[in-house]
């Protein structure tokens, strides 16, 4: 009786493990085929709630407009980040090559998280990996078509942000302007 138990906890143990390494292979493929994509958001940080549309490059590119009275903008392109708020015409600067978004901007690193990463299935799949400064990335992906659709990530400052999408385009024409971060903001 034992051993029927024994074998059988084993065979679902690997078909567990089977099913994970699938399911992150199947990510991870969907994934080397996409260049760029837009979306719309919802951002939520400190009980803030922001709303916007932005656009991914692979690699290390962003740029993201916010539905907001300031007319904020955020532009990443590869190590740099600017806050751009055009109604009061400022721009903030920023490293940005510390901060664990760069691991979702870059599609080399993401797929490294995606293999390193503890895969929860939910509602959605999750994946969970707290890298070398012990920050905590959750990577959420929708069951169906594998499509990325947030993540949950702690700011340098340990404030929570969690960012949900929703994919709209996938390999569009982009300008190759459309990531240059001005010098100055134009009226």
């Amino acid at each position: 009786m034992f051993l029927k138990i024994l074998i059988t906890f084993i065979i679902f143990i690997n078909f567990f493990s089977n099913l994970q390494a699938n399911e992150k292979q199947f990510i991870i493929e969907s994934l080397s085929k996409i260049k760029n994509f837009s979306f719309s958001f919802e951002q939520v940080s400190k009980k803030k709630i922001e709303t916007g549309n932005c656009v991914i490059e692979f690699d290390r590119k962003l740029r993201c407009i916010y539905d907001d009275k300031l007319q904020k903008e955020i532009i990443i392109n590869n190590k740099t980040l600017a806050i751009l708020q055009k109604r009061y015409n400022k721009i903030y600067f920023y490293p940005v090559s510390k901060s664990v978004f760069m691991n979702i901007l870059s599609k080399n690193q993401l797929i490294n998280l995606i293999k390193k990463a503890d895969l929860l299935l939910n509602k959605n799949i999750e994946l969970v990996y707290v890298d070398e400064n012990q920050k905590i990335i959750t990577i959420l992906f929708e069951k169906k078509n594998y499509e990325l659709i947030g993540w949950l990530i702690e700011d340098e400052f340990q404030n929570e942000i969690y960012f949900s999408l929703k994919v709209e385009n996938i390999n569009s024409e982009i300008d190759k302007n459309y990531f240059k971060i001005p010098s100055t903001i134009k009226q």
